[in-house]
């Protein structure tokens, strides 16, 4: 009998317990560990944060839904992988060896590379239910007396999506209000254009997402390069295609909300030669670590290249889809070596997206992620609002009633009328 443990539940360590237990079927032994006892849905976080949501909808206890499934489950933070030893300990003391290691950890937030930012500091974030539910609490006491916003990106973000996501929600939330026009609102984002999104743009993206920015009346400044943030005021370099600074400005904001650049936590960062310089898992195209042949890797902790290179720095994002397929492909390495077989499953480094834009909505997908593409597609509309909406829902009750079956491959690409990623090869 084998021991896989699998590090991280969120959207890629939850789907890779249950499939892991249906490929393995029951003679093999699963846990799962994670530093808290919820799983959260990440991508309904600037719900959250304008209180279209509150956390009873978002969040669910993990320990029930993995013992449905006879996964055992630890709420532990990780101190330290053993890597050449098998072995991990946890903040507790414990210490649990295995066979074979699935690293699903998600991101560190770098708050630390932009001075004054973060909770911590004077900007807030999506990028958790806790930072969510934080501006939400600070958003509350702003309606009784608006002013500036700014949003968006800091240097070396890769997840690009949620910012454009939050600064149209917060936009809709205001007209709603009937505040919109006491708040002027500024997008600031280290991408080289609207758009770029981390992909070197996505069909349409760039004129139908600055079309959209500025039909709400929203300014933006891109090759942004934040370097320090005061109380209500935040400096920004603005660069030209040269990387030379064109422009400084100080943008004041009573409110604001600046996604991170992204680091790879501690304890997997920590493990020799198993990560690059910025603690992003180095895999192979099964997913495996190129360093440890029984650690696999999947989800926003493993090392993608940047698309090109930007004046301010950009990296690619991990979306859902490209990490559903991540995840299948570990099952069946694992599964296919416990047979004594060699792996030969390959994640799919296609990306796909679907985002509300307040009161519509936009989808992407690119296959594959590096120009140039075989579809290159983005489109918007309320239907794609409505299918983020649904997707939702269905995500987190295939969460809890232990469902393995791939959402993205058979329902989100039906609902937009696109066929199999695979098939655009």
């Amino acid at each position: 009998m084998a021991h896989i443990l699998i590090i991280g539940a969120g959207i890629a360590g939850m789907p890779a317990a249950y499939e892991l237990r249906e490929t393995l079927g029951k003679e093999h032994r699963i846990t799962m560990v994670n530093a808290t006892e919820h799983f959260q849905f990440v991508p309904s976080n600037p719900w959250i944060a304008v209180g279209w949501r509150d956390r009873i909808d978002t969040t669910m206890a993990i320990g029930p839904a993995l013992a449905r499934k006879d996964i055992g489950f630890i709420a532990q933070p990780v101190k330290r992988i053993e890597a050449e030893a098998n072995r991990v300990e946890l903040a507790d003391g414990q210490v649990l060896d295995y066979d074979y290691l699935v690293i699903t950890t998600g991101p560190r937030l770098a708050f630390e590379e932009v001075e004054g930012s973060g909770p911590q500091g004077h900007t807030h974030s999506v990028c958790t239910l806790e930072h969510a539910e934080q501006f939400w609490a600070d958003y509350q006491r702003f309606l009784e007396n608006p002013g500036p916003i700014v949003i968006g990106a800091m240097p070396g973000a890769s997840c690009f999506g949620p910012a454009y996501e939050f600064v149209l929600i917060v936009a809709a939330d205001l007209r709603k209000r009937k505040l919109r026009h006491k708040v002027p609102i500024t997008f600031v984002t280290s991408e080289p254009y609207i758009g770029h999104l981390g992909l070197a743009g996505v069909g349409d993206s760039k004129s139908l997402m600055e079309s959209e920015l500025r039909s709400k009346d929203i300014k933006w400044i891109c090759n942004a390069r934040t370097h320090k943030v005061e109380p209500g005021l935040m400096r920004v370099s603005e660069l030209n295609d040269k990387g030379e600074v064109h422009k400084e400005h100080e943008l004041p904001f009573k409110l604001a909300m600046m996604l991170p650049a992204f680091k790879g936590v501690d304890a997997v960062a920590a493990v020799p030669n198993l990560c690059n310089p910025r603690g992003f898992v180095l895999i192979d195209e099964h997913q495996r670590s190129k360093a440890y042949k029984n650690i696999f890797s999947a989800g926003v902790c493993v090392a993608i290249p940047p698309v090109e290179v930007t004046p301010v720095a950009t990296g690619a994002p991990k979306t859902g889809y490209m990490i559903e397929t991540m995840v299948s492909a570990i099952a069946h390495n694992i599964a296919a070596e416990l047979k004594g077989e060699p792996a030969t499953a390959s994640g799919t480094w296609s990306a796909l997206c679907i985002a509300d834009l307040g009161d519509s909505g936009a989808a992407f997908v690119a296959v594959p992620q590096m120009p140039p593409r075989n579809t290159n597609w983005f489109a918007k509309g309320k239907m794609v609002r409505m299918a983020k909406v649904a997707f939702e829902k269905y995500f987190l009750h295939k969460m809890k009633s232990g469902n393995s079956e791939p959402i993205y491959e058979k329902y989100v690409l039906k609902a937009l009328g696109i066929m199999r990623l695979n098939d655009h090869h």
